[in-house]
């Protein structure tokens, strides 16, 4: 590792907090989308164990209290609004038709009030599985709003992640969901956003973990729900995908992009083949990413952001290449739901009705 470039951790934090305190004028267009962002960052911060050290008590109190300024319940059930964007009152009023929650955004609440170690006594449990059952369409599939919306495999992860997080299926009918996951299969060996769609990293990534989530039921169980030649395949696509440049493209003859070094490589951990990565070639890969000033980009010369930040971080905690240089040392992450192992446990621990 000593050929490696130092892993900026300092600059990486600093990014983080700076986006926390407030979003720089290129990325104003994702502050509808304010939840994921905060995610992002913390999550960061989690991975590089610089949270508690780089943040104040007080900081985090205010975080805390304005993701729960965000759950707010209605006709549909419970959830978390994806920022005070055009609902600037704040507060858990019922929302109406104009600012209903969001599945996806809801997950990635749930993951943020672990970082800052709430301990969950205001969740609304019940509200959230009735939320999940709005939200999941006849095909199986479920979409991030109630009322309309894309309805994707994206958002079916996010109710397969929230369900075992609560430990609770009550929400989901695993068995149309799973169908559904299945039909989004490729022929290249990775799954589609929708049914007979391109193959994507991202998408992969959120259909193998799901179908490895999801309890067993009458039809299926994990193991059975791909079948030999089916994963065969999908490993194929995945190491495919990872280029001369070490990073990995998302899509069949694109240009490599970090985030997809996190969706492609923790695909093929989930099944049980992380050691196909080129650990050393990927992290020469992220070394390149970095901004001189902090963060991580999506490609070498591009500017940072907090998303692409967070996953290049979470793709090197899941494929380590340190050789004795502890600054590339990182929090081991949790595949399934996306965060560190430690922040797993506090949900297993704090959730209310959770079954460790």
């Amino acid at each position: 590792m000593s050929s490696f470039p130092r892993l900026a951790r300092t600059g990486h934090t600093s990014h983080c907090k700076i986006c926390l305190s407030g979003l720089p004028f290129s990325q104003v267009e994702v502050d509808a989308s304010r939840i994921a962002v905060i995610f992002y960052c913390l999550g960061a911060m989690d991975l590089l164990g610089t949270l508690s050290a780089k943040t104040s008590e007080t900081d985090r109190q205010k975080w805390r209290d304005w993701f729960w300024e965000q759950q707010t319940s209605g006709k549909y059930g419970t959830g978390f609004k994806p920022s005070t964007y055009m609902t600037p009152q704040g507060g858990n009023d019922e929302y109406s038709d104009y600012d209903i929650p969001h599945l996806v955004m809801t997950y990635t609440a749930l993951l943020s009030l672990a970082i800052l170690r709430d301990d969950f006594s205001k969740l609304d449990r019940p509200g959230i599985l009735r939320f999940m059952r709005a939200c999941q369409r006849e095909d199986g599939s479920f979409s991030a709003l109630p009322d309309g919306g894309e309805a994707d495999l994206r958002s079916v992860y996010c109710a397969f992640a929230l369900s075992n997080m609560l430990d609770d299926w009550s929400g989901v009918d695993v068995d149309r969901a799973v169908s559904y996951i299945q039909r989004c299969s490729s022929y290249e060996g990775g799954y589609g956003q929708t049914p007979y769609h391109e193959a994507l990293g991202g998408t992969t990534y959120c259909a193998v973990a799901a179908l490895y989530l999801a309890p067993s039921t009458a039809h299926s169980s994990p193991e059975t729900r791909m079948t030999p030649a089916e994963r065969a395949r999908t490993i194929r696509w995945l190491t495919q995908n990872q280029t001369s440049s070490g990073g990995f493209r998302g899509r069949t003859g694109k240009l490599a992009d970090a985030c997809y070094c996190f969706w492609c490589g923790a695909t093929l951990t989930i099944l049980g083949v992380g050691n196909l990565v080129d650990s050393t070639a990927l992290a020469m890969f992220m070394a390149q990413c970095q901004y001189k000033f902090g963060g991580i980009a999506k490609a070498p010369s591009e500017r940072p952001d907090p998303y692409h930040t967070y996953l290049s971080l979470a793709s090197l905690a899941l494929h380590p290449s340190r050789e004795g240089d502890s600054s590339w040392d990182l929090s081991p992450l949790n595949v399934f739901w996306n965060i560190t192992e430690e922040t797993a446990r506090w949900i297993k621990d704090h959730i209310p009705g959770y079954k460790a």
